[in-house]
């Protein structure tokens, strides 16, 4: 992958997405590789079908993709902090 972040970076992101996640429903077994996942979507330009397998099953990473992202999840991440 050409962008790396370091374990405090990841620390601090997977608090923020895990706070935004809903609360109700299955808690997923590894965000932080559906989150790689989801970076190596986005930095390398590639469709889904396309995910190297480390990430899990390409349609798994989308649905629950499009899941968290019908839920509002995503704009939640990314929103400014602070409000």
């Amino acid at each position: 992958m050409s962008t790396r972040m370091d374990e405090e970076d990841w620390a601090h992101t997977l608090a923020v997405f895990r706070a935004c996640l809903p609360r109700r429903g299955r808690k997923a077994a590894d965000d932080r590789l559906f989150l790689e996942a989801l970076h190596f979507f986005a930095v390398e330009n590639v469709r889904w079908r396309a995910l190297p397998e480390r990430f899990g099953h390409w349609n798994s990473v989308w649905k629950r993709f499009d899941r968290l992202s019908k839920a509002g999840v995503f704009e939640a991440f990314l929103k400014p902090w602070p409000p």
